[in-house]
């Protein structure tokens, strides 16, 4: 499986190469060229954390990691609460007791849970439109409600029994309740919290950039024990080698799956707006998040629902996964696409009940 994936995706690369000499006809080569140029903001977005992994895994062994241990769970699962492509992968496997639980917290947990937490929420709070955030809020609660689906999927193919994910998730599962429940009943404290959260997530990128950067121009070691920033910057490379073809590809079957997904959209009553952002999501999940404005109730709850797993799977995640570890490519997606259209699901039957329910009181 894993191997089809990587043919797949040289063939996205030839797709969009060929395209790109003959002149960009088709578009696919524009896509090859956005896979190149977002190697800068994916730089910009991990570099800096990585480089400060070492200091932050040695900060959570001496305060938290014990905790974990008297609780009898691996401290990898620590590493979940950090997007995959922002350090999440990395803090996991330096804390790891168990290799398949390390990477079952590195790539599964932090490409779902991690991502939602530290960019989707952060994110969406700020550009959802005020009378669009309780349906985020509520969109956001069912992804988080539906996600241990996902998570069990992914861990099971990366080899765990269902016992042993269940166990080792245990934290995720409690802080995606708090997490929903909070977001639903005080958005406006909540905003304020993951506000400050980005803000916290952001210095600390940019100090680790800055001082990666200044201990690889002058050899002189500010704060003793970082990474090295080239190596963070050759994961930044192999991601865009992936997404070199994961983008022409992810074009290739968002137009090959449009008519399919507008018919089951007409049929459920979502406009081409919501569908759009649907295949939009599964590259990125930020302009996903913008369009949600403009599509209908249906749409924007199925939208925001799906992208708790989904967000970003065919750019930077799947491109990441393929560079660090490349065997756990089929969890990375079995884990987003079960979680995200288990949710799309829930969304849509919780949708008609309300609106069952209230055309029941209006009678």
């Amino acid at each position: 499986m894993n191997e089809m994936i990587t043919y797949l995706l040289a063939m996205g690369v030839l797709l969009g190469g060929i395209d790109l000499i003959l002149g960009n006809k088709k578009g696919y080569g524009k896509c090859m060229e956005d896979g190149f140029l977002l190697m800068g903001p994916t730089a910009l977005s991990m570099v800096g954390m990585i480089c400060l992994i070492p200091l932050l895994s040695k900060f959570l062994q001496t305060i938290i990691v014990p905790i974990f241990h008297l609780a009898n769970l691996d401290p990898s699962i620590l590493g979940g609460f950090l997007a995959i492509d922002m350090g999440g992968y990395q803090l996991a496997k330096s804390l790891e007791l168990d290799p398949s639980i390390g990477t079952y917290a590195g790539i599964v947990i932090s490409a779902t849970f991690g991502c939602t937490l530290v960019f989707t929420i952060p994110v969406g709070m700020g550009v959802i439109q005020i009378e669009d955030r309780s349906i985020f809020a509520k969109g956001i609660l069912i992804g988080l409600i539906t996600l241990p689906v996902g998570l069990l999927v992914g861990g099971v193919s990366c080899g765990l029994s269902v016992y042993t994910v269940i166990k080792e998730s245990i934290p995720i599962f409690l802080l995606s309740i708090v997490l929903g429940i909070g977001l639903f009943k005080i958005p406006k404290a909540m905003m304020k919290g993951f506000e400050a959260f980005s803000f916290g997530i952001k210095l600390l990128i940019n100090i680790g950039l800055i001082l990666g950067a200044f201990t690889y121009l002058t050899k002189i070691e500010i704060v003793k024990g970082l990474a090295p920033i080239e190596e963070a910057l050759g994961i930044v490379a192999s991601i865009g080698i992936t997404m070199l073809g994961s983008l022409p590809l992810a074009e290739f079957l968002r137009r090959l799956l449009k008519k399919p997904c507008l018919w089951l959209g007409n049929k459920f009553g979502m406009n081409e707006t919501s569908i759009a952002g649907l295949l939009i999501g599964m590259v990125s999940v930020l302009p996903q998040i913008t369009m949600v404005k403009d599509m209908d109730p249906l749409g924007k709850l199925v939208n925001i629902s799906f992208a708790v797993c989904a967000a970003s799977t065919f750019a930077a995640h799947i491109g990441f996964t393929m560079s660090e570890e490349p065997n756990a490519v089929t969890s990375l997606l079995l884990a987003k696409f079960v979680g995200a259209f288990v949710a799309a699901i829930v969304a849509i039957v919780v949708w008609k009940q309300q609106k069952k329910a209230g055309s029941e009181n209006e009678g």
